[in-house]
């Protein structure tokens, strides 16, 4: 039996089976848009700064998406009031993701887009608290930690006010000082004062945004070849992209997901509030940053095959590309044997031996044609792939 506020709200029961609903894929339509600016705004700034800039954009726009997977698994969003609080953070997130590519440097007329970024950013949050609020007029102890996260949000939008007004490494130093003080507040919250009612909706809502991710991956791909006549190394590039790409949805999806769903199912109260937290809210960040990063890193390769009139095919991948490339893959590889480690107890040795290895290699992969890179990468994630179907066919016929 559903509960519904005073207010029209209708909240989520631990007895029904919650599923995600077409509003929750709605909105994360401009999550998906905002990803793309992301992939864009490190491509038009390759360096070492350029790349901190994309990640701490990521950092953000990744807190926003999680508030609402959260409320989303509390309330009905897609019934009553909460559907206007959606439709309304939708349109303040699509205005955050127009704004990315000037939320460090603004661009001469119009809006100061840096103080747009931060506004808007501010107002998806208080949304979400407010809706929040909204749910919780019978739950004391949930309205309490949600006053928590919003006394905890002031410092980090002020500091991020500040940033607007400089630029470069200090810029950035500032963002990274206001989003650890956002984030150290939500893991002193994470307790048994949270509602995670349905874990089964929570996965689903995790789950789908890394398919989503990885879906950036492959639009990469076609966008550094869209204009371009086709090719043999196009088509082979693009394919070792394509089979990189799967090869990372294998890793997550084959027993990690898994995994982590049953221990979050088994899990009751502040250990189900903290296992969300940190499996999800924290691991999965840079699960997507690095997928956003091998996005990046492809980007570029194909650009390098594809542009015969400032490449050839004998070109090496240099620089930031080839670290975003190898870095973003390392770093996928780490969140998920993070994410074994919690639920599990153990790293995913295997992973965390390919990650190290990627960045040992990555100057002598300068050395080699940018197609011979991705095909390289992608047959490592591939070995790895097939190592570890090998291992666990071997352990499921033997407990047979």
């Amino acid at each position: 039996m559903r509960v519904p506020t005073k207010r029209g709200l209708h909240l989520v029961t631990r007895e029904e089976d919650h599923k995600v609903t077409t509003l929750e894929l709605f909105f994360d339509l401009v999550f998906v848009y905002a990803i793309t600016q992301t992939t864009q705004l490190m491509a038009d700034h390759l360096s070492p700064l350029g790349i901190g800039q994309g990640i701490a954009t990521i950092a953000v726009l990744w807190w926003c998406w999680c508030a609402y997977a959260w409320l989303a698994n509390t309330l009905h969003v897609d019934r009553g009031i909460a559907q206007l609080a959606m439709f309304a953070a939708m349109a303040t997130m699509f205005l955050v993701s127009l704004t990315i590519p000037e939320a460090f440097t603004d661009l001469p007329g119009g809006l100061y887009a840096p103080l747009m970024f931060v506004g808007c950013y501010f107002l998806v949050r208080l949304l979400h608290l407010i809706a929040y609020f909204g749910a919780a007029r019978q739950d004391p102890a949930l309205r309490k930690v949600l006053v928590k996260m919003f006394v905890g949000l002031l410092p980090s939008v002020a500091l991020l006010t500040t940033a607007a007004f400089f630029s470069g490494w200090i810029q950035l130093g500032i963002w990274a000082v206001a989003m650890l003080i956002d984030y150290l507040n939500v893991f002193r919250t994470r307790s048994s004062d949270w509602r995670l009612h349905q874990p089964g909706h929570f996965a689903e809502r995790f789950g789908l945004i890394v398919i989503i991710a990885l879906g950036e991956s492959i639009v990469a791909i076609g966008i550094g070849i869209s204009s371009y006549p086709m090719s043999w190394p196009i088509t082979l590039a693009a394919i070792f992209g394509l089979v990189l790409a799967s090869s990372m949805w294998w890793m997550y999806f084959s027993v990690v997901a898994h995994v982590s769903e049953r221990n979050l199912k088994r899990a009751e109260g502040v250990e189900r509030v903290r296992i969300g937290t940190d499996t999800y809210t924290f691991l999965h960040l840079p699960l997507i940053a690095g997928i956003v990063l091998v996005a990046l890193g492809l980007k570029k390769s194909l650009l390098y095959v594809s542009d015969t009139e400032h490449h050839s095919l004998a070109d090496g991948l240099h620089g930031t590309p080839i670290w975003a490339l190898t870095g973003g893959i390392a770093l996928y590889l780490i969140a998920l044997s993070g994410m074994r480690r919690r639920n599990l107890g153990a790293w995913n040795v295997r992973r965390l031996v390919l990650a190290v290895l990627l960045l040992a290699a990555t100057p002598l992969l300068e050395l080699v044609p940018a197609i011979v890179l991705v095909g390289i990468v992608a047959a490592a994630a591939v070995g790895l792939v097939m190592f570890e179907r090998t291992r666990l066919k071997v352990v499921s016929d033997s407990g047979r």
